[in-house]
């Protein structure tokens, strides 16, 4: 008898056990379905966003920014040469510094590696030789892969060689130019490479570049080293390094660089 009065007592155990399990797990329609949205569930109120003052004159640097070259002086900047030793380009009238020929190109003291970057350029103020001769420099990004700076107002050379080009990679979508007398500019922002742990690459570089305001590079996937002759491929594993600037042998102006690590 006792053992036969254990069968209900456990049955009623396993569906009270039952029950309970299911009663997480609604088995009725809301009143409404879908349910109704609140505004409040889209709403992100932290991390509050920190505030970054722009500058008032468009194109200057804003207020999280690191001044890399105002005109007064080249603390920021070493000769690649030597980096022991000062930038060797030359300042005029405390406004731009110019390219030295044959000095040897400059880079930055500190290095970044994701960042946004303004710079502007300029040509000689003297009109000299044609294609590749004629206000060339470059602007590198961790020191391995080039922004072509070059005077393309009514000159023309490889695309992908010409001012606004990922140099022998990917020509400009346009070319935005303007004349010798007058200051270009160009608005950068680079996605540096990452590497795996074994040193493969796991994302290649990217690039975004606005020439005088006007979208020359749209989220361009940087190939590797931004050679003159070869393939390009990137190198072994490297993080953050540093910006420069290209002696090629013209004396090409800059002015107001400035750069915000992101």
């Amino acid at each position: 008898m006792k053992k036969q009065n254990l069968i209900p007592v456990l049955c009623l155990s396993l569906i009270t056990t039952f029950a309970i399990g299911q009663n997480k797990y609604p088995n009725t329609p809301p009143e409404v379905s879908p349910m109704p949205m609140k505004p409040e569930m889209t709403e992100i109120w932290d991390p509050e966003v920190r505030v970054v003052t722009p500058a008032k004159k468009l194109g200057d640097a804003p207020s999280d920014a690191i001044i890399l070259f105002d005109g007064k002086n080249l603390d920021q900047w070493v000769s690649q040469k030597d980096i022991t030793k000062p930038a060797p380009w030359k300042i005029v009238d405390n406004d731009h510094m110019e390219v030295v020929p044959q000095s040897g190109g400059i880079q930055t003291k500190l290095k970044f590696g994701d960042c946004q970057i303004h710079i502007e350029f300029s040509a000689p103020d003297e009109v000299q030789d044609v294609g590749q001769g004629r206000g060339n420099s470059g602007l590198f990004l961790q020191n391995r892969y080039e922004l072509q700076i070059l005077d393309n107002f009514n000159n023309r050379t490889y695309a992908n060689g010409q001012a606004g080009s990922i140099y022998k990679d990917v020509p400009p979508l346009v070319n935005a130019m303007r004349s010798p007398l007058e200051w270009n500019s160009y608005d950068v922002i680079y996605t540096a490479v990452r590497y795996k742990a074994d040193g493969r690459v796991d994302a290649p570089a990217r690039i975004t570049v606005l020439h005088n305001g006007v979208l020359v590079q749209n989220n361009t996937t940087i190939a590797g080293l931004t050679n003159y002759i070869g393939l390009h491929m990137y190198p072994a594993a490297h993080g953050d390094d540093v910006i420069s600037l290209q002696d090629h042998g013209n004396k090409t102006q800059f002015r107001n660089i400035w750069i915000r690590k992101l």
